[in-house]
């Protein structure tokens, strides 16, 4: 593994325990190559930083947005999404660090962005176990909150189910329906594959790490072909 100090002044975090920033950066494919391998994988650091991420950004939510809940729902999921936490994990250069199998290296597409937006997560977790809740405050405030007003100018949390299905009575005098198409990984790191569907017509496809987060893309993507 590369030398951790430049991560950390890229995180911006010098941690007391190192073994807990190298968990966090270990995919489970590393140990599969590397069983002699003697720290964990980061699935479990993945797990609490989710947590702690939602809790900090509904927080900041809660007292600078005065919106009522339905829009401040939208807005924190909008800024936690997959797709947001890969783009934080490119621009800290997290892939420089992170310990991935030969086959996982060589993919370069969503399963890698995947593996970005998971990564961040055990950061944060890492963060938050090593130096404490201001710490992890801190972290996601410099590079996963200060993507707020992004987010509402490009309108990323507008809630694209609820303008499909007005578009969509309107346009075909139908209500759409949503089925999962494919499911992958872990029970706590699903991805999910949806498509939505106007009568037996699929007119979007989405994907997400929740089946409400697949149907919002699946939404969108149908609201670009109908517009």
């Amino acid at each position: 593994m590369p030398d951790l100090s430049e991560l950390e002044k890229t995180l911006g975090v010098e941690f007391k325990n190192k073994d807990l920033v190298e968990t966090a950066l270990t995919h489970r494919s590393y140990l599969n190559e590397n069983p002699r391998f003697n720290l964990p994988h980061n699935e479990r650091l993945e797990f609490l930083g989710d947590a702690v991420l939602e809790l900090i950004v509904t927080d900041h939510l809660y007292h600078h947005y005065n919106l009522p809940e339905g829009e401040l729902t939208n807005l924190r999921a909008a800024v936690v999404r997959g797709e947001m936490l890969s783009v934080v994990a490119e621009e800290l250069g997290l892939d420089d660090f992170l310990l991935l199998s030969r086959g996982e290296k060589k993919d370069t597409g969503k399963a890698r962005q995947y593996i970005w937006a998971n990564a961040v997560e055990a950061v944060i977790g890492a963060i938050y176990l090593d130096a404490g809740y201001e710490a992890a405050a801190g972290f996601i405030e410099r590079n996963i909150i200060k993507r707020l007003p992004e987010v509402i100018e490009q309108g990323l949390h507008i809630d694209s189910k609820s303008k499909f299905q007005e578009l969509a009575q309107e346009k075909y005098r139908a209500t759409p329906s949503y089925k999962v198409l494919s499911e992958e990984g872990l029970d706590h790191a699903k991805q999910f594959v949806v498509g939505v569907f106007v009568g037996k017509e699929q007119m979007g496809e989405g994907k997400g790490t929740s089946k409400q987060e697949a149907q919002q893309n699946a939404a969108k993507e149908a609201l670009e072909k109908i517009q």
